[in-house]
């Protein structure tokens, strides 16, 4: 079997292929463009259309209809730094193969691609089938996300590690020793805002940031409960958003679809609080103040009231400093991370005005650049 290096694309017979992609055939030549992420394609897909390849894995394949009763499939595809719907339209020459493409496969996706309100278009679309080394650099995943996210955990764990309530230090121990795994690869939400593998802890990053530098400016604020509030806020996610050991198409789970990750976050919390307090250093908390009850109230109070309104659904409304802070800290970090991805995805639809991006609500305007200050001219030299 012969082989593009560059592209690293198998060209071979059509039985090297998996079920609906057609390996190229020998003497074939694939177009010699590395591919880019799903996020690079957001940023450079346009009006005008960009030839580009892509390497994604197929999360899921649906069969919708027009309003004219015509049939077209909706593909979701991810990689580590996103993901993208795509339209298949049933006069298109590959929708039966588009129709047979194996859920959970990676691909190479080529093709002209264009970006408008309705998200990525794809045209004279290709797919193909990735060879070993190069699925081998998919799932190890972009470098540098890898990197910003390691380097996000570790933040956390200094953060966590600088918690003085020794039963709340305890209990952030004790999470990331029972699930410390499955939290790095978790995404904090399905779309909209750090939706992706590992996007859990970059978002609980930024968080737990924003906090350790409000407490100080806040003293009614209580810094280890917000932080550990913080922490835990979302950790029902690990069922509701939860990602394979391997691969970027996201779990769906029984749990996470019928309790949704606040009660699920409550019930995880009250569960590692009640293996703390049968562990031998449990004893020596006895009589600490505030008591241990009170402790395990009000962070649970954190965890059911951050989405701060009963129709966003949080079972309860803040009562607590720690509990208003938490919620609009959560609801910031979300909204500018939502903002940094409409700003790279979005068409200029007048001087400095950018089309509204779902869910954010208007349409947006380019920010005002930061003041720069002039340099000082440099003093003359007096003449000899």
């Amino acid at each position: 079997m012969s082989e593009c290096g560059k592209c690293r694309v198998q060209q071979g017979s059509d039985r090297d292929a998996p079920p609906g992609v057609t390996a190229a055939p020998r003497g074939f030549i694939v177009r010699c463009v590395s591919p880019i992420t799903i996020t690079a394609l957001r940023e450079q897909a346009g009006e005008k259309p960009v030839l580009a390849a892509v390497h994604a894995q197929l999360q899921s394949r649906a069969t919708r209809t027009t309003k004219t009763g015509k049939p077209y499939l909706e593909l979701a595809f991810a990689d580590a730094t996103g993901h993208f719907a795509l339209k298949i339209w049933s006069d298109s020459p590959i929708y039966q193969q588009a129709d047979a493409l194996p859920a959970g496969q990676v691909f190479r996706l080529e093709g002209k691609w264009t970006q408008n309100s309705y998200g990525i278009e794809g045209r004279d679309l290709e797919f193909h089938q990735p060879d070993e080394q190069a699925l081998t650099d998919f799932f190890a995943g972009n470098p540098a996300i890898r990197e910003k996210q390691d380097r996000d955990f570790a933040e956390i764990q200094r953060l966590c590690a600088s918690i003085a309530d020794p039963r709340l230090h305890a209990l952030c121990q004790h999470f990331f020793t029972q699930l410390g795994d499955r939290f790095r690869r978790t995404a904090a939400a399905k779309r909209n805002h750090h939706a992706r593998r590992g996007g859990l802890v970059e978002h609980v990053a930024q968080m737990m940031r924003s906090a350790a530098a409000l407490s100080p400016v806040y003293p009614e604020l209580n810094r280890d409960l917000l932080l550990t509030g913080v922490l835990f806020h979302d950790c029902g996610k690990l069922w509701e958003n939860a990602y394979p050991e391997h691969g970027f198409t996201q779990i769906l789970s029984i749990h996470g679809e019928m309790m949704g990750h606040i009660p699920l976050g409550i019930e995880l919390v009250n569960k590692l609080w009640r293996e703390l307090t049968e562990s031998p250093e449990a004893a020596a908390w006895a009589d600490l103040t505030p008591t241990a009850e009170e402790t395990r109230l009000h962070l649970l109070h954190l965890i059911g009231s951050h989405h701060g309104e009963y129709e966003f659904g949080s079972p309860v409304l803040p009562r607590t400093p720690e509990a208003f802070a938490l919620h609009y800290i959560d609801n910031l970090d979300a909204k500018l991370e939502m903002l940094r991805d409409a700003y790279t995805q979005t068409q200029e639809i007048a001087p400095n005005i950018f089309e509204r991006v779902f869910p954010l609500q208007t349409n947006l305007v380019r920010p005002l650049a930061r003041f720069v200050t002039p340099e000082a001219p440099e003093p003359e030299t007096p003449a000899s």
